[in-house]
């Protein structure tokens, strides 16, 4: 029996209880690695192989596969068809230890839950289109027939998901099930569900998803009404006729699985690659360069850079792999592009990836194309200082594993953390604030959507060489006592004991109880209290250096970029000044929060600082409007205009910076 997407072959060596007809209709949990095999998980007969899962390392050596016959793997010949060395694959077996150490596979009880979570959403969507066609006025028999149907795709379809991953799906819909409904429906059919938290809704996205939590899972959920009466159980995505007669963002929508499964058709070796991409997904999120959004590179962009090598060396192991990724990416010419297989016309009149038709491609900082057709470029948000960034990791990593590879190093060299918050010597912040948690989790994803456009406007600062975005937003609530408090944490500034940090998934949890362990409260303050919610986002600011023999100050002007983000996210046609908040100013890198700087950092400052020097700072972190660097003694000092932003604190409309130290 074969994948009915993939054409993998689908064994049942150690179920016997388990029928062909079940494995093809259901999801299960196949346990091969009593036979040396990958576990795979299977539903509709659809493959998603996860062969690093269980308690044992499955990991097969090149020695003990059977040798395929040699061909051509994407768009050019490898570079080597050389089997790997036996210190090679120890150095794999090393490799994925390490993986295992840092916690990056669920156990089986978690990819249980995650299948039965779902089977729930699956039958959830098939509800939701019956619900929408007897509301059109369809009969019964025809409301259940239309069907529905839910396609995984990203790290989950890939094999690559680890604990607390979230769960990219696609609910297919036919074509009477309009995206409305998608977004008013279904949303009200997920809201009764009480196993399902921190819902919102992004319908003016370009690509239109539903978030949530469901059962503690996070899932993003797409929606792709197709032109179809209805949708068999057995419909896969691979025919590009599918595509005929919707729209644009149905398309994109569509393109998350598509593209998926066709990484997966294109990698000569499967196992490899799988742990190939974990290692880069946890080296990316170490680094902190994993993030679409921020500029710098996906998931997806991820799996076709690691599958491009896979292809280039298709019988390499995954030790090999990574090695060749990060000294290959460090060199590659950019913008060339990174292509798994040539770009391919198909039945629709789409836009399709052409950087000498299109001005917009050409301008692609780091093009990677999509292999699914219309191909298109996974990339885009790439600026030119996420990129530069990106390349001198590349070269850091490759060091690193050159010397791992030598036998001089160990793999988690390579796991090392960003040194963000102490690398530069000025941030800009960005304080986002609501009243509750469902419009916080809203306003913070429109901020953080638009975070990009600040960083393209910065990178036309003078004297500025870089802007770099820390990829996590920092989410916290505070429990305030007065009115000035709650313009406090508007402005960044934490309650000790009453801020707590929230971590994904409990958004909507009430800390008020262990707060009340840790700190006094009175009745009449207990009633008093109202909760803030704020997300903090910070940029790095890389200033070029002052010039030998120079003098005076120089004046780095942020009036502009700043005043054009404020109105480019308060333009939000959801935008309500009475309960939502933002707040952009640079501060000093002495002046971040006490929890981003790490211990060496805090110790130093307590060393070195006065209680003067202390009082003096704590003050300047509640005052937006200080100025970033020293003034000279015998320079006037600057006229300063104000922006006010709408918790009426002042924005500093022309910031000093001092020379920046290069991170």
């Amino acid at each position: 029996m074969s994948c009915k997407e993939c054409g993998h072959e689908l064994t049942l060596p150690c179920a016997p209880d388990i029928t062909k007809k079940q494995a093809a209709h259901c999801f299960i949990i196949l346990d091969l690695t009593s036979q040396n095999r990958s576990c795979s998980i299977f539903y509709e007969g659809n493959c998603c192989a996860r062969s690093e899962q269980g308690s044992s390392f499955p990991y097969m050596s090149q020695s003990q596969q059977p040798v395929q016959q040699q061909r051509q793997w994407g768009v050019t010949a490898p570079i080597s068809v050389a089997m790997p060395t036996k210190e090679q694959e120890e150095l794999s077996k090393d490799l994925l230890q390490t993986l295992h150490d840092h916690g990056l596979f669920e156990s089986e009880q978690e990819a249980k839950k995650r299948v039965v979570v779902l089977g729930k959403l699956n039958k959830l969507v098939k509800d939701f289109v019956y619900k929408v066609s007897k509301m059109k006025g369809f009969p019964d028999s025809l409301a259940r027939e239309a069907g529905g149907k839910i396609f995984t795709f990203g790290s989950y379809r890939l094999g690559v998901h680890g604990t607390g991953a979230d769960i990219d799906t696609l609910c297919v819909v036919p074509k009477h099930v309009e995206r409305e409904h998608f977004f008013t429906v279904m949303y009200d059919m997920l809201k009764e569900r009480p196993e399902v938290t921190e819902l919102t809704a992004v319908g003016d996205a370009y690509v239109p998803v539903i978030k949530m939590h469901f059962s503690g899972i996070p899932i993003d959920l797409l929606c792709a009404p197709l032109a179809i009466a209805r949708v068999p159980e057995d419909l896969v995505l691979s025919d590009n006729n599918l595509l005929k007669n919707v729209d644009d963002r149905c398309i994109r929508s569509l393109n998350g699985s598509r593209v998926t499964d066709e990484i997966l058709r294109l990698v000569p070796n499967i196992d490899a690659f799988r742990i190939a991409l974990r290692t880069i997904k946890l080296w990316a999120k170490r680094r902190v360069i994993y993030s679409n959004v921020m500029g710098f590179l996906g998931g997806v962009a991820w799996a076709m850079l690691v599958a491009r090598i896979c292809q280039l060396y298709p019988n390499a192991c995954a030790a090999s792999i990574v090695d060749r990724f990060f000294r290959i990416m460090y060199q590659w010419k950019w913008p060339q592009p990174v292509l798994l297989k040539p770009i391919e016309d198909g039945p629709l009149q789409v836009r399709v990836w052409n950087p000498k038709l299109y001005p917009a491609d050409k301008s692609h900082r780091m093009p990677i194309i999509t292999p699914a057709y219309p191909s298109m470029c996974a990339t885009h948000n790439v600026t030119d200082s996420t990129r530069t960034i990106m390349i001198k990791e590349f070269k850091r990593a490759s060091e690193a594993v050159e010397q791992i590879m030598c036998g001089k190093g160990k793999w988690i060299d390579l796991f090392e953390n960003s040194n963000f918050f102490q690398a530069y010597k000025h941030y800009l912040q960005i304080v986002v604030s609501s009243k509750t948690a469902e419009e916080q989790l809203k306003w913070s994803g429109l901020v953080e959507s638009k975070l990009r456009q600040l960083i393209l406007k910065l990178e036309m600062v003078d004297m500025l060489i870089l802007a770099h975005p820390y990829t996590k937003g920092i989410d916290k609530v505070h429990y305030c006592l007065t009115e000035q408090e709650q313009q406090d944490v508007m402005r960044g500034v934490d309650l000790g004991e009453r801020t707590v940090a929230i971590g994904e998934g409990n958004m909507e949890a009430n800390h008020l109880d262990e707060i009340k362990q840790k700190v006094s409260l009175t009745e009449e303050q207990e009633s008093s209290i109202k909760k803030v919610y704020t997300t903090s986002y910070y940029i790095g600011l890389c200033v070029e250096p002052k010039p030998a023999g120079s003098g005076g100050t120089r004046r780095l002007d942020l009036v502009w970029p700043m005043q054009e983000f404020l109105k480019l996210v308060k333009s939000w046609d959801k935008w309500d000044e009475n309960t939502m908040s933002i707040n952009v100013k640079p501060i000093k890198c002495s002046s971040l929060p006490r929890e981003l700087v790490g211990e060496l950092k805090k110790q130093k400052r307590e060393r070195e600082s006065s209680p003067k020097q202390r009082k003096r700072q704590r003050s300047n972190d509640q005052n937006t409007a200080a100025p970033l660097a020293d003034e000279l003694k015998d320079e006037a000092p600057a006229t300063k205009r104000r922006i006010t932003d709408d918790g009426g604190v002042p924005v500093p409309t022309v910031a000093r910076l001092a020379d920046a130290v290069q991170p």
